[in-house]
C-alpha cells in the first residue's frame, strides 16, 4: 500500500531541548542508573522465558513485607511467557551495576506468588496479545487494592472490544472483574501499557481517574506516537458490569495513517515500539515517560536487509520478520511535560500537540544489543513513587528471560 512507502523522519538518539519552560520537570540527568537484577526460573511456556516486548510490569508498595531492609521494598507483578501471559509476583533484590555485564554478578528475585491466569476466561484466543498491569490502592469504599489489567490482540484494526478489568492481589483467588472497553477509543490506542496517575494531579485535572492507559501500534494504525488516556473504573461501579463502556479523558493522541497529513511524534518512524510508561515524580518535579525502541535513519516496510516490499507483484522472495524496519534502533525514554497533558485535559491544547521535551538513550546499560538493527531493546516499566525507583524490563537479556534494570530519580 502507499503508506508503506511513506517517508520517515529522524529523531536524535540523545537529549533534545525543550521548547517549553523546564521548571518543575524531571530531566534525563535526574535518572541515575543503579544496575539490574535477574528473574527466577519458572515452568515452561508460563514462566519468565520469552516474556519480551509484549510484557507487563506493576509495582506493589506493600508487597514482600518480610523482605530485607535493603532500600528496595515492595514487589513487582509481571507477565510471563508471551504465549500464555500468566501473572506472577516477585521480590525486588538490590540491583547490581556490573561493569562487564556479567549475569553471574546480579542478584536474583524470589517468587512470592506463582504464575496464575488472572483473566477468568473473559478473553478468548488472541494472536500476539498486548498486555498491561498496574496497581492502585483502594478507591472510594473499596476495602482492598486492585491489580488492573488490559489485554488486546496485536491485530484488530478498528476493533473496540472489551479490554480492561481488575482483580484481587491474591493470584490463587484473583476474582477478576470486567472486561470493559474505553468509550470512543479503539484497542490500537488503549490495549497495552497501564500506570498510575499521581492522585494530586488527577484530583485537579481528571477527577477520580487515577489510571493511565494507552498503546502504540507499529505502522501508525492507532496513532503515530504513543497514546495516553485517563480512566477511572471505580468511578463507574464497584465493579462496573461486564461489557461496560468506561469514559476516558485523552491526554496524548497523535493522528493515524488513515488521516492524511495528520500530526505525528517528532521524528516518528512506523517501526517505533513504545512498550511501557510511567508517571515520574520527585518532590515538585515530574515527567511522563514512555520506554521503548526508537527507529533512526531510513524507515521502510519489508525485510531487515533493507528490501522494500512493493505494493504490487512481482514480489521478492519472502523473508523472515517482514514488517517495519529502520536503519538502526536504540533503546530510548521519551519525556513529556505533565503540564502540557493537563492543558490537554482542560481542552486548552489538542491531544496531538504535546511533544517530548527530552529523550534518553539507554543502550549503554543494556546487556543484549547484538546489532544496530535489533528491535525490542526495552519492554514494560513500573515506578516506586515513594522512593523514586524506576524498573524497566530488557527482553531476552538473560538467555530467554528479561532482566530488570533500575534507575533512581534524584
Amino acid at each position: 500500500m502507499r503508506l508503506m512507502l511513506m517517508a520517515c523522519l529522524v529523531l536524535m538518539d540523545g537529549c533534545i531541548p525543550s521548547a517549553f519552560p523546564s521548571t518543575g520537570l524531571i530531566h534525563p540527568d535526574d535518572l541515575i542508573y543503579l544496575g539490574a537484577f535477574r528473574l527466577p526460573d519458572g515452568p515452561p511456556e508460563i514462566g519468565w522465558e520469552w516474556s519480551n516486548w509484549a510484557s507487563a510490569l506493576a509495582y506493589y508498595p506493600d508487597g514482600d513485607p518480610e523482605g530485607p531492609d535493603d532500600g528496595y521494598p515492595g514487589s513487582l507483578f509481571g507477565t510471563g511467557h508471551d504465549w500464555n501471559q500468566y501473572v506472577s509476583e516477585i521480590s525486588i533484590p538490590a540491583p547490581v551495576s556490573s561493569p562487564t555485564k556479567d549475569l553471574a554478578e546480579l542478584n536474583v528475585a524470589a517468587t512470592l506468588q506463582e504464575f496464575s491466569d488472572i483473566r477468568g476466561g473473559m478473553f478468548g484466543y488472541m494472536e500476539m496479545p498486548r498486555v498491561g498491569l498496574a496497581y492502585l490502592p483502594p478507591q472510594g469504599d473499596q476495602t482492598t487494592g486492585k491489580l488492573y489489567f488490559a489485554w488486546a490482540p496485536h491485530m484488530g484494526e478498528g476493533e473496540y472490544r472489551p479490554s480492561h478489568g481488575w482483580c484481587e492481589l491474591d493470584l490463587a483467588d484473583p476474582r477478576p472483574a470486567g472486561p470493559w472497553s474505553i468509550d470512543g477509543y479503539c484497542n490500537y490506542v488503549t490495549g497495552d501499557y497501564l500506570f498510575p496517575i499521581p492522585a494530586e494531579w488527577a484530583d485537579r485535572h481528571t477527577p477520580g481517574m487515577y489510571l493511565a492507559t494507552g498503546r502504540f501500534r507499529d505502522g501508525g494504525q492507532g496513532g503515530q506516537g504513543p497514546s495516553l488516556l485517563a480512566i477511572g473504573p471505580r468511578n463507574e461501579g464497584n465493579p462496573p458490569p461486564p461489557g461496560y463502556v468506561l469514559s476516558a479523558i485523552p491526554l496524548l493522541l497523535y493522528g493515524s495513517v488513515y488521516q492524511e497529513g495528520s500530526p505525528t511524534l517528532e521524528g516518528y518512524h512506523h517501526s517505533d515500539e513504545w512498550s511501557g510508561g510511567a508517571w515520574l515524580t520527585a518532590g515538585d518535579r515530574s515527567a511522563v515517560i514512555f520506554v521503548g525502541t526508537k527507529g533512526l535513519g531510513d524507515c521502510w516496510y519489508g525485510c531487515p536487509d533493507g528490501t522494500t516490499w512493493p505494493e504490487e507483484p512481482p514480489y521478492p522472495p519472502e523473508c523472515p520478520d517482514r514488517g517495519w524496519w529502520s536503519t538502526r534502533f536504540v533503546g530510548q525514554f521519551l519525556f513529556y511535560d505533565p503540564g502540557e497533558l493537563a492543558a490537554v485535559a482542560r481542552g486548552e491544547m489538542s491531544p496531538w500537540e504535546p511533544q517530548p521535551y527530552a529523550t534518553l538513550n539507554v543502550d549503554k546499560y543494556l546487556y543484549h544489543i547484538t546489532s544496530e538493527r535489533q528491535k525490542h531493546h526495552l519492554g514494560a516499566a513500573a515506578f516506586d513513587r515513594r522512593r523514586g525507583l524506576l524498573y524497566v524490563l530488557e527482553p531476552l537479556a538473560d538467555g530467554d528471560k528479561p532482566l530488570v534494570h533500575v534507575w533512581r530519580v534524584r
